[in-house]
């Protein structure tokens, strides 16, 4: 008992000292950005994203510094992380937008259809987990409507927690479907950012194979397939050719 007690005091204060010196390191590097020395915070900052720590203010942070020393790919690389942890972070999308315009490769979109573009501006809007806490509260709230409803002896107030009970089941539903199919379109799409100069895309996964177009840095991409050092991709006007895995970085 006391052995386990001293292991999870030593865990405390180990989880308290891995915080204040990570915190210390997101000041310091945020110190140099201000002063306008962004190679010495991207490398703090990079020392916290080694440690294990994942947030979408540090990779904001990181594709700021990038893009004031207008390296195209690793700014737009830490942006559309950013944008994956929070879709909501109206800053990284905006500042993705002027990134976007260093790169060479003009890209068209395939046009989309209804349902295609009511996933990309609604239900991509949130993430997986977001979708889910609103599928939860949207269940507590039906569940005490229903009780409302039950025991209440007034009947417009019957009819009311009635309707109200409908709405919030409904509103249960479709958040638990938007959750399942963020979490499904979450986990099949795999995007990467080209962080070559320059590459060429083959129409087989080989030295040997015919280049069919070429890339540049900054560029979007999606991952369907991977073979040896290989990475089969496809871009926004729905071309699609092999790239040597190097050349890229998924997101």
């Amino acid at each position: 008992m006391k052995t386990r007690f001293i292991f999870v005091l030593t865990l405390f204060f180990g989880c308290i000292s891995y915080a204040q010196t990570t915190n210390e390191l997101f000041s310091k590097a945020n110190n140099f950005y201000k002063n306008g020395e962004y190679s010495k915070a991207i490398q703090l900052y990079l020392n916290i994203e080694k440690s294990g720590l994942e947030s979408d203010d540090l990779f904001f942070n990181l594709g700021n510094s990038y893009y004031k020393l207008d390296k195209v790919a690793p700014s737009i690389y830490y942006y559309e992380k950013a944008i994956k942890l929070n879709p909501m972070h109206i800053d990284a999308s905006n500042n993705l937008v002027f990134a976007k315009r260093m790169t060479i490769d003009v890209v068209e979109d395939l046009p989309k259809t209804f349902l295609q573009r009511f996933s990309t501006n609604v239900v991509q809007k949130l993430t997986y987990d977001t979708w889910a806490i609103l599928a939860v509260t949207a269940s507590f709230l039906a569940a005490f409507l229903f009780l409302m409803y039950y025991f209440s002896t007034s009947p417009k107030k019957k009819i009311f927690y009635f309707n109200t009970t409908i709405f919030a089941v409904f509103l249960m539903i479709f958040t638990v479907i938007f959750a399942f199919s963020n979490y499904e379109t979450t986990q099949k799409s795999r995007s990467a950012i080209i962080f070559s100069s320059k590459t060429d895309v083959k129409n087989s996964p080989s030295l040997d194979g015919e280049t069919v177009f070429e890339l540049h840095e900054g560029t979007k991409v999606t991952i369907l397939d991977a073979l040896s050092n290989w990475k089969k991709i496809k871009i926004a006007d729905g071309k699609i050719g092999w790239v040597n895995a190097t050349d890229i970085k998924e997101i």
